[in-house]
Order: structure tokens, then sequence, then C-alpha cells
């Protein structure tokens, strides 16, 4: 796992109970945290009603703009510098609760990757590479960005952790809530297939997606977050940040799902009466 830490980034050291599995993973005890809202764009979701939709079953409508319950413009100067990827995921972070005052982590498999072809592109050509792609291809680039845009000065995360890119930054988004409590997270997560030729390697790819969610100590619906010995028998999923979308959707009590190395789990808690 590649870690991108910003200023006063997380220190927190998950312990496990327990001993090590078969595998020597360390089992992670489950890990509390509150969800304030989200916002999510895919190719053919619109609304939150879509998305509701969507994870009960149904299909999507087409759309460009992402959706959601917090889902709102960014400015036009901001914009025209990223990726329609890079967006989509911007406008999705931008106008969930505390985006302004909030630790942010993204997460990501190859983040902008259109940029870096871009670069490699003009290297084998012998053209210049072109200053904007050079500085904005590195990982952290979009978080970095959007704290800027929001005058946000506590600090930023940007995560790689090839097909577990989600539950990872996941991670350190609730160990940053661990050691700051009082300090909301916005994780931010976005990821598409590579592009021709590379293509041919992108053995995990996944479909489109750009999702926000604002996580909070104080405020929201409750969850918890743990990992174990992954379940070999079971398949992962096609793409881990839409099978969270709809475990936090269709309000089921409880989900897991195997990564690459790990069991994850996932367990709404039942407000109190």
């Amino acid at each position: 796992m590649i870690v991108y830490r910003g200023r006063r980034a997380a220190r927190l050291v998950l312990k496990g109970r327990g001993d090590s599995d078969n595998h020597g993973v360390q089992p992670v005890s489950m890990l509390a945290f509150k969800i304030r809202g989200w916002a999510a764009w895919a190719p053919g979701l619109e609304s939150e009603a879509a998305w509701r939709a969507w994870a009960a079953g149904g299909a999507g409508q087409s759309t460009s703009e992402p959706a959601g319950a917090s889902a709102t413009a960014v400015p036009m100067l901001l914009r025209r510098r990223v990726s329609p990827l890079g967006q989509a995921a911007l406008r999705c972070a931008w106008g969930l609760p505390d985006t302004a005052r909030a630790r942010i982590v993204s997460a990501s498999r190859h983040g902008e990757f259109g940029r870096t072809l871009s670069i490699l592109d003009a290297l084998c050509t012998g053209e210049t590479v072109s200053p904007a792609d050079f500085t904005l291809s590195v990982h952290h680039a979009l978080t970095g960005l959007l704290s800027i845009a929001q005058s946000n000065r506590n600090g930023h995360t940007a995560v790689a952790a090839g097909p577990e890119s989600f539950e990872s930054g996941f991670i350190e988004a609730v160990a940053c809530l661990q050691e700051r409590p009082a300090e909301p997270v916005v994780l931010v997560y976005y990821d598409e297939p590579l592009p021709s030729p590379f293509d041919r390697f992108d053995t995990e790819a996944g479909p489109t997606l750009a999702m926000a969610l604002s996580l909070s100590s104080e405020q929201g619906e409750s969850f918890l977050l743990g990992t174990g010995t992954a379940d070999e028998g079971a398949p992962p999923p096609e793409s881990p940040g839409l099978a969270f979308l709809r475990f936090l959707l269709t309000e089921q009590p409880q989900t897991s799902w195997r990564g690459a190395r790990r069991q994850w789990h996932w367990r709404r808690l039942a407000e109190a009466a």
C-alpha cells in the first residue's frame, strides 16, 4: 500500500485482538464511525432516488453529473484543471458537511491516470511534457486542489492500495477519527479502468466510480468496520466502493466481502430509542 500524507497526517497504529490467522494477518478490532452524508457518481446514475433504486436492484438513468445527498457544483477554474473523473470526485466532496474543516482522505488505485499516460506519450514522441500535467500527476494532487479551494488547512492523505484501495482508504479515514475524534473526515474515492494500452494489464479493473463520505465521531448513522481471515470460497466484489454503497443505501444490518488479502466486515449499529 502506498500512502501520501499531507499536513498533520494520522499516526495512529491499529491494534488487533488475538493471535494472527493462518495468513499471518493480525485481526483488527471493530472500529466505530458515523456517516453524516454521502455523494456519488457512476455512469447511468443521476439522483439519490436512482442510487437507491440501483441498490435495491433497479436500473439507473443516463447522466454526467454526480448525485447524492450533497453533490454540488465546483468552481469553473477548478473543474478546468482536472479530468472528468476528477471533476466528479471533487463535486461529490464539495458540498458534504464539514469539507472545509475536515481532514481529507482520498483513495484510488491509479488516480487520474490519463495525466500519466499523456506524460508518457510526450516522452516517447520527444514532445515537451505539459507543466500542468506534470504538476498534477502526483497521486495526492486532487486532494491538494480540494483542500486549497476549500481553504482547508487540516491536512490530507492519499492512499493507493491496489484492489483494496477503497477499504484501505476507509481504514485511514477511521484512524484519523480515532486520533482526533472532534475533527471530521471526508473520504473521497475515485477509480476507473486503465486506458489503452495499459488496459491489457488491468486485471483488477472495476467500473468507473466517484464517491465521497462525510465521517464523524459525533453525528450521523453509526457503523463498525473490521477485518478477518479471507473467505477463500467467496468471490470478491466487482467494486468494493459499489458494494459499500449498496450496503449503505439498502440499510442492511451487516455485510462482508473478500478482499485481496483479508475479509472486510461492515456492521450497522441500531440507534438507541
